[in-house]
């Protein structure tokens, strides 16, 4: 207690004592660890991440924003994964965690499950969902425009040349894959391209997911000049699909993604993608989560849904067909 005081620079210590520890301070060369005594102070703010995402990619940028806001608010971080467990395992689970955690991040697909977020919320623990509005009238939120999203990467395809664009959907257990799929549709309908269902394939965010996809637009009789995935993952399984049957990207076909990943930028070509700030987004959810435990006792809570800026990043995985359009016209 008396070198906490000192080092501290707190009253109540004798002339001598000062002196003997801070002489011994500096013999030893000893240093305060700032880090340490924040979190000693920030001890009963504990939080976690809980996580089952299926993208690799997905989870790092994840993993860095939860990381980054939690080491900036001094506040202790429990990252759980439950991959493995089932509907009622995770139930179980959620009401293991809530007698230990203040507060709880739900990356997607858990943000969407009613269940797992009435757990948390009935015991009092606050809740933050990322990229997902689903239950944005009782817990906060934070994401983007997804629908807006999808619609501007579409309508990039359009101006470039391409009518004939297939879609791969998300998990069609998340609300930001129906979000995305009705962009498409209605930047179709802007440009008065009719909507054909047999350019549109399922997916689930997965590599996998993405080949079978792939696999189905590209033996089609009339296959689309462009092929819009709704993830990452999923767009560089298109790439690996193209180029096993000798197809040439973006020359004989254009491929775009959507998250802005490590794998947008891990085939060749690198794909031109929606950039989702992931990081950023776990971060400012964070930031939303420790304000909500830390307010003021009998203060009104405050349900944030904070939508971050999207953006269209192009790289080399689109030709532009207007040209060859333009002169297809001519010769009709």
């Amino acid at each position: 207690m008396t070198v906490s005081r000192v080092v501290n620079g707190h009253a109540g210590v004798r002339d001598a004592n000062r002196e003997r520890v801070m002489r011994s301070v500096r013999e030893l060369g000893y240093r305060p660890n700032l880090a340490a005594s924040a979190l000693a102070a920030a001890q009963h703010t504990c939080i976690a991440l809980i996580y089952t995402n299926p993208s690799s990619s997905y989870l790092r940028e994840l993993l860095v924003g939860t990381l980054r806001g939690s080491t900036r608010a001094a506040a202790q971080l429990v990252i759980a994964s439950w991959d493995e467990l089932d509907a009622k395992a995770r139930r179980a689970a959620a009401k293991q965690l809530a007698n230990s955690v203040a507060g709880v991040i739900l990356p997607p697909p858990l943000c969407e499950s009613k269940a797992i977020v009435a757990e948390f919320s009935q015991a009092g623990v606050a809740v933050v969902s990322i990229a997902s509005g689903h239950f944005s009238d009782t817990i906060s939120c934070v994401r983007i425009d997804d629908h807006r999203a999808s619609h501007d990467m579409v309508t990039h395809l359009i101006e470039r040349g391409h009518t004939r664009i297939g879609y791969i959907k998300g998990d069609p257990n998340q609300t930001a894959s129906a979000h995305r799929w009705q962009g498409y549709r209605d930047a179709l309908a802007e440009a008065g391209i009719a909507y054909d269902d047999k350019l549109v394939q399922p997916g689930y965010f997965t590599y996998r997911s993405g080949l079978d996809a792939a696999e189905r637009l590209l033996t089609l009789r009339n296959p689309p000049s462009a092929i819009f995935a709704s993830n990452d993952d999923m767009a560089a399984a298109v790439v690996s699909v193209a180029h096993r049957r000798g197809l040439d990207v973006p020359r004989d076909l254009s491929v775009v993604g959507f998250d802005d990943t490590s794998a947008s930028t891990m085939v060749w070509p690198e794909l031109t993608t929606i950039h989702q700030p992931v990081a950023a987004m776990a971060d400012a959810a964070i930031d939303i989560l420790l304000r909500e435990i830390r307010r003021t006792q009998g203060s009104a809570r405050v349900i944030v849904n904070h939508v971050l800026p999207h953006q269209l990043i192009t790289r080399w995985s689109v030709a532009d067909r207007t040209d060859s359009n333009a002169k297809r016209k001519q010769t009709l």
